[in-house]
């Protein structure tokens, strides 16, 4: 009798290899196929101009229900328009500040009422970063950061000081002052001095096509809501009595 094992171990080997050799051509087919996809997808022209960074998209959003709009590349972007009324606001304002930070400049040397010199500080530092704020907005659109002064010649009178500013005589005589007065004069004054930018906000406001701008309305009311909690709290300060007992 013959052993027909080794024919059937060789019929074996034979479908095995065949069997693998079949699984690997599906799989390089696959992976031959997949390559091709991609390589489609990435040449394509929209897929091109997306990921082609010298080709930006700009998109403009549409209005409420609407399509946004695709805009050409060479679309740039514009400042809102503004009005000549905020453009004098702004400059107004950075005079404004400057006198109230020159004011604070005065507390360190002239009293040592420690809750005086915490307001200090804070208003010093807020409105000195609002005046950094002013410049950059009005020197982005090609103003001046400074109003433009009269004609000495044409005229004889000194220029309207903004309101609530202090007259010269009033920065003299809380210069002059120290102590308990000095604290008086400060409070006084800085109540003047805020309730003075509260007119200048509402005078802006009040003005037809002003106060439009994004950047200087959020400025406009969160000056004017910073400087109504500060005068509630210098009000506070002078009803305290004496001053002296806070030293």
């Amino acid at each position: 009798m013959f052993n027909d094992a080794p024919k059937r171990k060789s019929c074996r080997f034979r479908s095995e290899r065949k069997l693998r050799s079949a699984t690997g051509s599906a799989v390089l087919c696959g992976m031959l196929f997949a390559a091709s996809a991609l390589a489609s997808f990435f040449s394509s022209p929209a897929r091109a101009q997306q990921t082609d960074a010298a080709t930006p998209v700009v998109v403009q959003p549409g209005a409420p229900g609407q399509p946004s709009k695709r805009l050409p590349s060479s679309t740039k972007a514009t400042l809102p328009p503004r009005s000549q009324a905020d453009v004098e606001f702004m400059q107004g304002m950075i005079m404004h500040h400057s006198q109230a930070v020159e004011m604070t400049a005065l507390i360190p040397s002239h009293t040592q009422n420690k809750e005086l010199r915490s307001l200090g500080a804070r208003i010093s530092s807020s409105q000195s970063d609002e005046i950094k704020l002013m410049q950059r907005w009005l020197a982005a659109r090609g103003e001046s950061v400074s109003m433009a002064m009269p004609d000495m010649n044409m005229s004889h009178q000194p220029m309207a000081l903004m309101p609530g500013m202090l007259t010269p005589n009033q920065m003299e005589a809380l210069r002059n002052a120290k102590g308990a007065e000095f604290d008086r004069l400060f409070l006084v004054g800085m109540i003047q001095h805020h309730n003075g930018a509260l007119i200048m906000v509402k005078d802006l406001f009040d003005t037809a096509g002003a106060g439009q701008d994004a950047d200087l309305f959020n400025f406009a009311t969160d000056a004017d809501n910073s400087q109504r909690a500060e005068i509630r709290l210098m009000q506070s300060m002078l009803e305290k009595k004496p001053l002296e007992e806070k030293r």
